[in-house]
């Protein structure tokens, strides 16, 4: 993890709701890392929160504002699955490319590993180069390609899986 004092990590609680569905909601509308294309209502959290509950989860911030959460969750309901989970994680811009993505990656998976998980899958937009080396560069493969599956904002994208075995 970066040593930097003013950072806090700490799992997500509901006190989160409104600076988590903030930063999403950015992504959402200036992005192509969010598979959606409207922003989510703050009520949205409290469909969110009963399901990373269950697993790992992390806010990160700095003099007590939010600059960035991420969450695992489950890859499929099944038990036989129980094992594996798909993250999702998201940063202030102005705070990409300083180790702090990378912290909260070493953070999940950590968390993962004291809860028996063995699997983290990652799902990317084909329009997003940028955490395909991110993810690379951590360790995780690619392991599959789906064509032409999406569309967001008229741009069709394939959805990239990588995994990392813990």
């Amino acid at each position: 993890m970066i040593q930097n004092p003013d950072l806090i990590f700490a799992p997500i609680t509901k006190s989160d709701k409104e600076s988590v569905i903030a930063l999403f909601n950015y992504y959402i509308e200036h992005t192509n890392a969010a598979f959606l294309e409207t922003p989510l209502p703050a009520s949205y959290f409290d469909t969110l929160l009963p399901v990373i509950e269950q697993y790992p989860s992390v806010s990160v911030k700095e003099n007590g504002a939010l600059i960035g959460f991420g969450f695992l969750r489950p890859h499929n309901p099944m038990p036989v699955f129980r094992y594996t989970a798909v993250i999702s994680y998201f940063l202030d811009p102005a705070y990409t490319g300083k180790g702090i993505g990378s912290s909260v990656l070493n953070y999940l998976t950590e968390k993962a590993q004291e809860k028996g998980i063995k699997s983290i899958l990652a799902e990317i937009s084909s329009l997003n180069p940028g955490s395909v080396r991110f993810h690379e560069k951590h360790g995780f493969i690619h392991c599959g390609r789906f064509e032409r599956v999406g569309v967001k904002n008229g741009n069709e994208f394939d959805t990239i899986w990588m995994q990392k075995s813990l």
